[in-house]
């Protein structure tokens, strides 16, 4: 098999594979739409299929952030940008540590852990997004 060269083959190339992540995504969504509705929400959860559509839906998202930093203009200050998501990112997980903390029989501790796993979860993007923009400011 031949590389392609011409760059209007290559784009043609690359909408055919969009076209084809968003059927593949469609099948996927109807398959566990399919088990949400017969099986419920555990069921749905349970099927392989759930954690290749939140493995997709995580790597779509990381790639998504790399093409957007890529297309900034502003000349803004990544440490500043890192420092605004950051305290937002704490604020929404004390928020919502807070709130899981305040219902009727759950712990503080599974309020505090929760939080914790949730700003956790935010603050890897914030970081990744900071790096992209420190990079892109480098060159």
């Amino acid at each position: 098999m031949q590389k392609i060269k011409d760059e209007r083959l290559k784009l043609k190339n690359l909408k055919n594979i969009r076209v084809l992540f968003m059927v593949q995504t469609i099948g996927i969504l109807g398959i566990l739409g399919y088990d949400l509705v017969t099986k419920g929400i555990d069921g749905m959860t349970d099927n392989p299929l759930w954690f290749v559509f939140i493995i997709t839906a995580i790597v779509s998202a990381y790639l998504s952030m790399n093409i957007s930093v890529d297309h900034e203009t502003s000349g803004k200050s990544p440490e500043k940008g890192l420092i605004i998501s950051l305290t937002v990112t704490a604020l929404i997980s004390i928020v919502i540590g807070y709130l899981i903390s305040l219902s009727e029989g759950t712990p503080a501790t599974t309020g505090i852990l929760i939080g914790g796993i949730v700003f956790i979860c935010g603050a890897i993007p914030c970081f990744y997004v900071y790096r992209l923009r420190k990079r892109t400011m480098d060159n």
